[in-house]
């Protein structure tokens, strides 16, 4: 691990469990303003050096407007926004006729909107700067339907990987990069173990047979790839969504 980024401000949200506190990890030596409304998880995020815990529903434009005004209020910059807020919000597949209307907008609201406001009021920020890294957390699911089942998941990070290309094509001329990291599966918090228990001995051989690597991925696996989007190396490299599964058949 190297000190690149060093004197950066970074945001982080969903940030209190699994891959969003692995990617809080991968920026050691930053500032880190680790965003979730997990108040419990926050604190012990909060516990590593340079993390500023934030409760944030990134849902809430008013809040999130806050929040940003509040950061650079404090620290006068924002280098890199990680959007990892997101989830299937307890959720499990079921056919299309019987999901309620505000299960689909509670899935849209904080995989899709939440961050389509965050990034609104990030980036005025980073043109002023001239400079900046948005990497978004999207799935397999924002690429071809979801293991999951849930239309809506599938919906929201297809709806992700657009907002990531349409901004990387309005913010690039302002020294901006926007990019995309779509994992594979990850067991890294209740949800995901809920779903590999769901598979089966028979299931689980199903899903480990189709990757190439023959193993499922880490939030470490993650965070490297969001790490990369947001450091230097990637400064020619925007509009892009990197697939980080072990290959998949």
């Amino acid at each position: 691990m190297t000190d690149e980024f060093s004197g950066q401000v970074v945001l982080v949200t969903g940030a209190a469990q699994g891959i969003g506190r692995a990617i809080v990890r991968a920026f050691a030596g930053a500032t880190v303003i680790a965003l979730d409304l997990d108040a419990e998880g926050l604190a012990d995020v909060g516990t590593e050096p340079g993390v500023v815990p934030t409760p944030l529903d990134v849902s809430d434009e008013a809040a999130v407007e806050a929040c940003i005004g509040a950061v650079v209020a404090a620290h006068g910059r924002i280098d890199v926004l990680v959007h990892c807020a997101g989830g299937v919000r307890g959720q499990v597949g079921r056919p299309v006729e019987t999901v309620p209307e505000a299960d689909w907008h509670a899935i849209m609201a904080v995989n899709a909107t939440g961050a389509f406001l965050i990034a609104k009021h990030v980036a005025p920020v980073m043109k002023r700067q001239g400079s900046g890294r948005i990497v978004t957390i999207t799935s397999g699911a924002g690429l071809r339907p979801s293991l999951t089942g849930i239309q809506a998941y599938t919906a929201a990070k297809h709806a992700l990987v657009g907002l990531t290309r349409q901004l990387a094509h309005e913010l690039g001329p302002h020294g901006v990069t926007v990019n995309s990291v779509a994992p594979g599966f990850v067991r890294s918090n209740p949800a995901t173990e809920r779903q590999w228990e769901s598979y089966g001995p028979e299931g689980q051989k199903r899903l480990m047979d189709g990757i190439f690597t023959r193993r499922l991925g880490t939030p470490e696996d993650i965070a490297w790839a969001v790490r990369f989007f947001a450091s230097p190396r990637s400064g020619w490299i925007t509009g892009q969504v990197l697939s980080v599964d072990g290959g998949r058949a």
